[in-house]
């Protein structure tokens, strides 16, 4: 099985990247954000909590997000594999997710890691919430927050990963298909090896 954590700061494009990796692979889309918004959505009680902490710039509590995973495994046990985005964002969630894969039989194949400077995903993101309609786009005091966030507690989830010889980087800045073509490069090396 397949399992690719597809690494990368909020605006790095792991959106885009994924939706062509998930078509070319077949693979499963595990998005904690999407996760959380179709909780949101049905205004359910986790979904609730979720927003309101989401809307400060906090991250969901780790049990959380991986029960929902859990669900989506299980939902999803004939798949190819996985493509995890947006998750893990700690050690510890890294390590929980290697447990909850265990239990499945399976392990994160590698972490493909989208590297883009700070003051790029500002503009980006700056410009995605102008479409995308989503408060946490248009607000570049919030979004400097969420990069920082994003620097301060997910470095250590790229170590843990590099101390698996797992971790790949991926420049983020560049045409959409000369980036693909990098992170299909490193998968299919990961399959190549899987393979043996």
């Amino acid at each position: 099985m397949l399992n690719i954590v597809l690494f990368g700061p909020p605006g790095a494009g792991k959106g885009t990247q994924s939706q062509k990796l998930i078509d070319k692979y077949n693979l499963v889309h595990l998005s904690t954000g999407d996760l959380l918004r179709s909780e949101i959505a049905a205004g359910t009680e986790l979904g609730m909590k979720a927003k309101s902490l989401m809307d400060n710039g906090i991250l969901v509590p780790d049990e959380v997000v991986i029960g929902m995973i859990a669900n989506k495994l299980k939902e999803h046990n004939d798949a190819e594999g996985f493509i995890f985005d947006g998750f893990p964002r700690t050690v510890p969630q890294a390590q929980g997710l290697d447990k909850l894969l265990l239990e499945h039989d399976t392990e994160i194949s590698g972490m493909l890691a989208l590297e883009v400077d700070d003051e790029e995903l500002t503009k980006r993101l700056l410009l995605r919430g102008e479409t995308s309609g989503r408060p946490d786009d248009q607000n570049e005091e919030l979004i400097r927050k969420r990069v920082q966030e994003y620097n301060t507690k997910t470095a250590p989830v790229a170590d843990y990963y590099a101390g698996q010889s797992k971790f790949f980087a991926v420049d983020g800045i560049g045409e959409i298909d000369a980036i693909f073509k990098q992170l299909c490069h490193y998968i299919d090396a990961l399959k190549e090896k899987q393979e043996k």
